[in-house]
């Protein structure tokens, strides 16, 4: 009979307590994926810097997001490497592609966030991509990339262009494919993601109305990004909304930080 179960780990006493505090985070980043419905089975990826090293954590290929935990999560070096040589899980190679691309790129972020939400799709897929119809799309416009689809992201001469066409951006569409934040934290990451899909959302929203949108004015898209260092990351952004997730992912997923 086959076997379906997950090896339980427990590395805590492993590894050091920057480490784990990154890894505790990064599992409540995954439980929220599920918790809004921005997961895709096993596929797509949040990988996490750990302060003070070039090592990254990034889940089990596998696992359902709502499967991930602090213990169960995977060190590796910026190559792909596998550093934990006990380590039962292997990662995938297509999605590491993308997350080794904007790490070597991005020294100063901490986390890459990268989802195949439909509707970020759906924009990404249109010549004129996002549109400023919603104050989430003006934070996202005033720091967003593009990167046309190549098929899987398999590719090593791949990376070059991803880390070309983020350049500094903290939001970025992927043409036919989905969506890719960047933040000095994971809270920050997670509060572009969220800007992000919600400016998608209400995009996709107006679009089947066949009325005419009134858009945020370029004067206040050009000024914005300073507001919105401030709303969504910083003290009172993801400094403020990020403790509240991680409550939020303890009321429901007790185990997550195991």
């Amino acid at each position: 009979m086959i076997d379906y179960s997950i090896p339980e780990l427990d590395v805590k006493n492993k590894v050091s307590d920057t480490e784990w505090q990154t890894r505790v985070e990064l599992a409540a980043a995954y439980r929220l994926m599920v918790m809004h419905g921005w997961d895709d089975l096993i596929h797509t990826h949040i990988s996490a810097r750990i302060p003070g090293t070039e090592a990254l954590l990034i889940n089990a290929f596998g696992l359902t997001f709502e499967e991930v935990t602090a213990s169960n999560l995977v060190k590796i070096d910026i190559e792909g490497n596998i550093l934990d040589p006990d380590c039962p899980f292997n990662i995938n190679p297509a999605g590491f592609t993308i997350h080794s691309a904007v790490h070597k790129a991005r020294h100063d972020d901490q986390c890459a966030l990268h989802l195949h939400h439909p509707d970020a799709i759906a924009i990404a897929s249109l010549p004129q991509g996002l549109q400023p119809y919603s104050q989430y799309s003006a934070f996202a416009l005033a720091s967003m990339a593009y990167h046309s689809y190549e098929g899987l992201a398999v590719n090593h001469d791949e990376i070059k262009r991803l880390q070309d066409d983020l350049g500094t951006a903290n939001f970025m569409l992927l043409r036919n494919h989905g969506a890719l934040t960047m933040g000095k934290t994971i809270g920050d990451a997670f509060m572009h993601m969220y800007d992000l899909i919600m400016a998608c959302m209400v995009q996709v929203k107006l679009m089947g109305s066949n009325e005419d949108i009134i858009k945020v004015d370029q004067s206040i898209i050009d000024g914005i990004k300073a507001q919105a260092d401030i709303v969504h990351t910083g003290q009172t952004g993801g400094q403020k909304t990020w403790p509240a997730m991680m409550r939020r992912v303890k009321r429901v997923y007790p185990n997550f930080d195991q």
